[in-house]
């Protein structure tokens, strides 16, 4: 089935990738056969995986969370859906005023 998943490496850094087959795809990752950034990072370990419907969704995602911060990634893997938010709205910092929420409290309705 395939998914999107996250390695810690040994240095401490993550691996985002896609597979068809997770399980296959971490055996050629702990045995030097996977990504040249692992090859050099052995042993890795899995923290974290989505199974999706599509290797394409799957691939989105990979792309999608590759983007995210060392913190969005670590919110993702504890499952803190709600640090996730919070890290989303820090980092699009002032464009959220640009579009006309300067000056509004959390929960206003004006």
């Amino acid at each position: 089935m395939p998914a999107m998943y996250i390695l810690k490496c040994s240095d401490g850094s993550y691996y985002v990738g896609s597979t068809w087959n997770l399980e296959g795809r971490l055996w050629e990752h702990q045995n030097g056969q996977g990504a040249k950034y692992t090859r050099r990072r052995l042993p890795v370990e899995l923290v974290y995986s989505e199974e999706t419907d599509s290797i394409a969704v799957a691939f989105a995602r990979e792309k999608q969370v590759q983007g995210w911060s060392r913190a969005k990634r670590e919110a993702l893997i504890r499952g803190d859906l709600d640090a996730i938010r919070r890290l989303a709205r820090e980092s699009r910092g002032d464009r959220s005023r640009a579009s006309g929420d300067a000056g509004r409290t959390p929960g206003s309705t004006t």
